[in-house]
């Protein structure tokens, strides 16, 4: 049985892994503001369980908080332009 789990979680490191990956290769490759906010939020999506495997719970709360916050305050800002 433990084997099969450990198979598991191998495979959810290597699916955060590649969430991480796409996140910043998208990131850099996008020029929409919007598209790059969508790209950095995949990315963040795969870090999270990293922070969360290595215990320090209070930084996954603090980033589950900021992260939507200032990504709301940042398309605000750069919906302004436009009509």
């Amino acid at each position: 049985m433990q084997e099969g789990s450990i198979a598991v979680n191998e495979m959810v490191t290597v699916s955060c892994g590649a969430l991480i990956v796409i996140g910043t290769i998208l990131t850099i490759k996008e020029s929409d503001p919007f598209r790059k906010l969508i790209s950095l939020g995949i990315m963040i999506g795969g870090v999270m369980p990293f922070i969360v495997d290595r215990g320090l719970l209070d930084v996954a709360i603090a980033v589950a908080l900021i992260a939507p916050l200032s990504t709301l305050f940042t398309l605000m800002i750069c919906g302004r332009g436009e009509p």
